[in-house]
């Protein structure tokens, strides 16, 4: 069997009632004839939306089909022990040229107990944000459930919501059961769990093109969601030029980033897992015992877990979000 490569695949574009233009501006993808393009899908191994190979001897093959062949050689061991031949992670991109719905995904527990494979624990990277764009994160004052279903319903959900600014870097961290929205004016890159299970609470009244609004989950949501108020709702970090900075440690995925202004190595032999790459400035080129992938705005790739030692060289310079399992 031939040896596996870091892997980089042909993104899966999603269309959106809020989706924007900027895919192709930011992160130089071409959605045409999509309308606009909301999401883009750089890593999946959903059913149904599976990520296909896009170089290599590999291309044409789906992430599952790699995932059945090469076991713990790309997932690592313990990954492939309990997820088996469901990779367990969803890289995305998303342009919202309007606010997003107000939702909640569930948690791991509460996703077990519906019969749903997996809880939804995100996190957000900022990669670009108009001047006055905000999103929401939790509660900024305590309520019950039966106050949260009345404001919903009265439409006065927004009077205790929490608002943050944004700006290009700042990072949130979305655990499941926490109620949320991406304002209009950002561009993100999304690590998360390998779900697509979203309770929508509230669409801010909006219609599609055919005067019909969005199905809502406010009643799946009520038992979703986590009351509890939060001091910060920002993930704080220090960046570091050439060293890895840890942003995001959660029970479902590890997050760093890497700004990169000369080249660096990297040691995995210590890791058991893959490794992804997703460029969120500039380009580098990822240099490993059988070659070279570069790496340019918006891409990922997916180093895989018997690949230990590769050196990350940047074109000037670069930043990079390092993503692997716990």
């Amino acid at each position: 069997m031939k040896t596996l490569y870091p892997l980089k695949f042909y993104p899966l574009l999603k269309s959106k009632i809020w989706g924007g233009k900027k895919m192709k501006k930011v992160a130089n993808i071409d959605f045409e004839p999509l309308p606009n393009c909301g999401e883009a899908w750089l890593i999946s191994g959903i059913k149904g939306n599976e990520s296909v190979v896009l170089e290599g001897w590999l291309e044409g093959n789906t992430l599952n089909e790699i995932v059945e062949i090469y076991m713990s050689d790309l997932l690592g061991d313990e990954a492939y022990t309990k997820y088996g031949e469901e990779f367990p992670l969803l890289i995305k991109l998303i342009d919202a040229t309007e606010d997003l719905s107000i939702q909640v995904h569930p948690n791991q527990e509460l996703a077990e107990k519906r019969g749903l494979e997996n809880g939804k624990t995100e996190m957000w990277y900022i990669m670009e944000s108009d001047k006055d764009s905000s999103l929401i994160s939790g509660f900024k004052k305590e309520i019950t459930k039966e106050e949260f279903k009345d404001l919903v319903l009265k439409n006065e959900l927004e009077s205790v919501l929490n608002y943050e600014p944004t700006k290009k870097g700042d990072v949130f961290y979305m655990p499941g059961g926490r109620v949320h929205s991406i304002g209009k004016g950002i561009f993100l890159a999304e690590i998360q769990q390998s779900s697509d299970t979203t309770y929508r609470i509230y669409d801010w009244n909006r219609k599609d093109d055919k005067g019909n609004g969005r199905k809502l989950h406010l009643e799946e949501s009520l038992d979703a969601i986590d009351f509890k108020v939060s001091d910060n709702y920002r993930t704080e970090y220090e960046l570091k030029k050439n060293e890895t900075t840890p942003i995001v440690k959660s029970p479902f995925f590890i997050t760093n980033t890497i700004q990169l202004t000369e080249a660096i190595k990297k040691d995995y032999s210590e890791l058991d897992s893959f490794v992804v790459y997703l460029a969120v400035e500039g380009e580098v080129e990822i240099i490993y015992d059988e070659g070279v992938v570069s790496l340019k705005t918006g891409e990922a790739v997916l180093i895989p877990a018997i690949i230990q030692h590769i050196a990350i060289n940047p074109k000037k310079s670069a930043k990079l979000l390092e993503v692997y399992l716990p």
